[in-house]
This record gives C-alpha cells, structure tokens and sequence, in this order.
C-alpha cells in the first residue's frame, strides 16, 4: 500500500452504484434521509470498524492522511481529501467512491461488507451528516470539526472490529475469530523483525 515513503501509496477505491426502478440514485442531489444517503451514512457509521478488512497490512496505515489517501471519516464532492466521494459525474457514472481500501485486500470481504454496511444504513434508516468542503489533507482544515479518524494502526483496527455489534451480526464468529487472529499475528511478527523495512519488502512487496 505504501512501498515508497515520500510518494502516493497504492488505493483499491470501491465504487458503488444503487438503481431503483431504472435510476441511478447518487445522480442529482442526495437528500440526507434518501436511500442513497442511508446507504452512504451507513458505509460512513461503520467505516473504523470495516478498515481491517480493506487495510490489511500494518504498512497500510502509512497511507492514511497524505497524497490523496483519506484519513477522516467524512464525505463531499469531488474532494479527494474525504473518505467518500461524489464524482462529478452523470448518468450511469454517477456513484460513491471510498477512498481508503488499498489492493493488499481480500476484495469478497471488502467489497461484501462495504455493501452490507451500506444496506444496514438503508434498514436503520441513517441520516447523512453534512459534506466537509475542506481540503483535510491541511491539519488546519480539520481543526474544530470534531471528525472522527480512520484507525491509525492494524492493531486499532482489528480493535474496532472485535469491539463492533455490526461485524458479530454480519460475519461468521469461527472465521472473524481467525482472521483477528492472523491481523494480529502480522503485527507481532513486523514489531520483531531486526529491520522492519527489509521485512516488509521481503513479504509484503515483490520487485522483478
């Protein structure tokens, strides 16, 4: 996700269309009660405790906050700095773009839970919070927002997950036990490596 420190890390960005009786819903303006606004808050609500299943790695959270990759929990227009966007865009292209999976996912699970906490938003019936117009990449623009942040570590993220009623609800107890399990392994194994740096590039990122 992020081989090279002081350049862009690699995304996985999930886009989503929802079409009711013909019409792509994220087209037009998205009223804050709307289904495809329930659907968005939803992915929004359960954003923290979804990143250890979209961000994998304990490298992966060197992306977070900088060169186009989200580090809060928010959404706007065509705003790369948000967790979700609205491309400016019509017809059948008009979607949701989340911003913050990278391509060490295991994209059944991320892209199945993704849908699964947008469809408990619609059931729930969540309200959108209000779109931040800010570039979050400038700390000062996000000062006083009160915004709610991605994990900052694999180890906060599988905390969130093992701590979330959602995740129990959705996944199979044996297999989120396991995989906790194997996230958590990864850290340890990284935290004792005599060099991180080469043991990441070892197992994590393949050079020809």
């Amino acid at each position: 996700p992020k081989p090279l420190p002081d350049q862009a890390g690699s995304g996985l960005h999930i886009n989503l269309s929802l079409y009711m009786d013909g019409r792509n819903l994220f087209e037009g303006d998205i009223a804050p009660d709307s289904i495809a606004g329930s659907f968005m808050a939803g992915v929004l609500a359960h954003s923290r405790e979804l990143t250890v299943f979209t961000n994998p790695l304990p490298n992966s959270y060197q992306r977070f906050g900088c060169d186009e990759a989200p580090r809060y929990v928010s959404w706007s227009r065509q705003n790369r700095s948000q967790l979700v966007r609205i491309p400016q865009v019509k017809g059948d292209n008009c979607r949701m773009e989340l911003r913050s999976p990278d391509p060490a996912c295991n994209p059944y699970l991320a892209i199945g839970l993704v849908l699964a906490a947008g469809l408990d938003g619609i059931e729930n019936r969540m309200v959108l919070q209000a779109p931040v117009n800010r570039n979050l990449f400038h700390p000062a623009e996000a000062e006083g927002l009160g915004l709610e942040t991605l994990p900052a570590s694999l180890e906060e993220a599988v905390q969130a997950a093992q701590e979330s009623e959602f995740l129990h609800r959705v996944l199979p107890d044996e297999l989120a036990a396991r995989y906790f399990t194997e996230e958590l392994k990864r850290c340890e194994a990284l935290k004792n490596a005599a060099d991180p740096a080469e043991y990441e590039r070892v197992h994590y990122f393949n050079a020809i």
